[in-house]
């Protein structure tokens, strides 16, 4: 007997249109966001008519150019994850980790879900994603599975700021009849029109919704076990209490133990102006919307006050002899009059044009809108005059960009919780060897093996191995780029790259934050290695020498030869014992001008 009920899951609906009603605030700040966006907030339809101008009312892209602006800066610090063990026994796990969930992230297309993450986040002020484990991919074989969530379709209980503590959660979407029915013939014949319906964005286009049943997802927790029910109307779908009645069976993927074993809602919200008492926050929209409304107003009034001027007007005696018709048409040459004309029988209108503080206040207003937002000159690449440098471009940008980089680690922290959920996932469901390619045509087989709990020794204990998330910017813009390669340029002027030097340039390089970083490290590393060697073989090259000196007098000269071409040809630049001395003095003079040239360009 299935414990989902048609009482029950009308209970759930029941539950539902509560949240639904508690949310209805900010279903509507959304949907207004959102016609803002598409700068429909001014447009009205009026009759038009002879000297009249439509209707016009200014829509004006500034606070559009914010949104935009602000987007690319987040595109720009788009996120990579890096994995950090806990303890010394999960470092090559933590490696693997890092290696394959870029190609997890890249196999959900994340980057396109970024970006729309983005666009909504700026828009509503909230970005919602969602991380499952989808049996369907793979062939069946299953994968995690990373979308963006409309918040229109999803329901918690009012007046938390953490979902995670409300106690149902519901996510809600349209399907079709005839699909529904297919997938889960048990439904045939038992679907009729449903009681919910959730709020819905103006699109353009004529969205018709016939044949649409409304679908709804619940997410609950029992006993600290995640739940999940999936239903429409009064017919249940799919159920994880009634897999986990059937798990003696060995019937369901997921048991006893719910959904999930990391018992969390896979939702994660991430709010841009974050306020109480909710998950969500406010965007660019809310905050900048009246300040664009006054910029609109203006320009409308300063457009039909051009339009007043560009257009003389005039006074018309009832019993003018002017024909009207001829004098309005501009095209005619001549104007018929009957009897006399006299100078009362028109008279232009007067015409003041708007005084210069009007603009001076439009300007102002827009100087406004863009310090509120932060989105200065500055911030969009626009310099002064002799502003030329990447450096100094860079540090304009970094001290015009504190609100982009803000809000840019508020969505790192929600990147953080997604590959947190993925690690889970991974735990929970790679019972099955899989395989990445990592690393241009590297490959790797991993699976859950040392991830799963055990047992640790002399305590009795079950444990799991724990991680640390740190989120690192993974591309970089054209002046990042500039700026890095004149680090690289300073660094090769300090010396840092001569032989003999590479303990100290892994040293400053260690203290360095930088893309690449690793790979020269490596690089350095690798040179000192092969210095290693040639310095061993020079040594053994001095004690041949000096064998064949003491006992063999008549090859030493010959083996003087042969020893210094080789070391021609093997690239070992090391002298001989008796051309040390010799070159001593002159070595000396080297390493005082590289100090000197050094300090000068250390120099500001």
């Amino acid at each position: 007997m299935s414990g989902m009920t048609p009482e029950r899951l009308r209970e759930f609906t029941a539950t539902l249109q509560k949240y639904k009603s508690g949310k209805a605030s900010l279903e509507r700040r959304v949907v207004s966001a959102e016609n803002w966006w598409k700068l429909r907030n001014c447009f009205e339809e009026k009759k038009t008519g002879l000297n009249d101008d439509g209707g016009y009312r200014s829509a004006s892209g500034w606070l559009h150019n914010v949104i935009v602006s602000k987007h690319a800066d987040a595109m720009d610090a788009y996120p990579e994850p890096l994995v950090l063990p806990r303890e010394p026994g999960d470092r090559e796990e933590a490696r693997l980790l890092s290696a394959i969930l870029p190609c997890i992230l890249e196999q959900n297309r994340f980057e396109k879900t970024y970006d729309a993450a983005m666009w909504q986040k700026l828009k509503t002020g909230t970005a919602c994603y969602r991380v499952i484990w989808d049996p369907e991919k793979c062939g069946g074989l299953g994968d995690i599975a990373i979308e963006r969530v409309d918040l229109l379709n999803l329901f918690w209980e009012p007046g938390l700021d953490d979902i995670q503590k409300s106690r149902y959660l519901f996510c809600t979407h349209l399907e079709d009849e005839a699909t529904l029915c297919e997938k889960y013939p048990q439904v045939r014949g038992r679907l009729r029109s449903s009681p919910f319906m959730a709020t819905r964005f103006v699109y353009d286009d004529a969205v018709s919704l016939e044949g649409k049943v409304t679908v709804i997802e619940v997410y609950y927790k029992q006993r600290g076990v995640l739940h999940y029910c999936k239903y429409v109307g009064d017919t249940a779908l799919y159920a994880t209490e009634d897999e986990g009645e059937r798990a003696t069976e060995g019937v369901g993927p997921y048991g006893e133990k719910g959904l999930y074993d990391h018992g969390k809602y896979p939702f994660v919200f991430d709010p841009l102006f974050p306020v109480e008492g909710s998950p969500c926050g406010y965007g660019f929209v809310d905050l900048c919307a009246n300040v664009q409304t006054a910029i609109d107003l203006m320009r409308t009034a300063f457009v039909k006050n051009t339009l007043v001027g560009a257009t003389p007007r005039y006074f018309q005696r009832i019993d003018g002899s002017v024909n009207e018709e001829e004098f309005t048409d501009l095209s005619r040459p001549l104007v018929h009059v009957s009897g006399n004309l006299g100078e009362d029988s028109l008279r232009q209108i007067g015409f003041a044009g708007l005084p210069g503080v009007y603009v001076d206040v439009l300007e102002s207003t827009i100087r406004e809108l863009r310090e509120t937002s932060g989105n200065t000159e500055t911030a969009t690449g626009t310099m002064n005059v002799g502003v030329t440098a990447a450096s100094a471009i860079i540090a304009l940008q970094e001290a015009s960009g504190k609100g982009s980089r803000d809000a840019t680690r508020a969505s790192y922290q929600a990147f953080s919780e997604i590959v947190e959920l993925c690690i889970e996932l991974i735990r929970q469901f790679y019972s099955l060897p899989r395989q990445f390619r990592i690393a241009g045509d590297s490959f790797v087989t991993v699976d859950n093996a040392a991830l799963l709990p055990r047992m640790l020794p002399g305590l009795g204990v079950l444990s799991q191995p724990v991680f640390d998330i740190k989120v690192s910017t993974q591309k970089r813009n054209a002046y990042s780029r500039l700026s890095q390669n004149e680090l690289a340029m300073e660094l090769y002027r300090m010396g840092l790259f001569e032989p003999g030097h590479e303990q100290q340039a892994l040293g400053v390089l260690d203290m360095m934050e930088f893309d690449g970083k690793e790979q020269m490290m490596s690089r350095i590393a690798a040179g000192m290695g092969l210095r290693e060697k040639l310095r061993e073989l020079g040594t053994y090259k001095a004690l041949a020498l000096a064998l064949a000196r003491r006992y063999r007098p008549e090859m030493a000269a010959g083996l003087t030869g042969t020893l210094s071409v080789t070391a021609v040809n093997s690239g070992d630049s090391s002298p001989l014992p008796e051309e040390r001395d010799k070159d001593a003095d002159s070595g000396m003079d080297r390493i005082e001008q590289a100090r000197a040239a050094t300090n000068l360009a250390a120099q500001p």
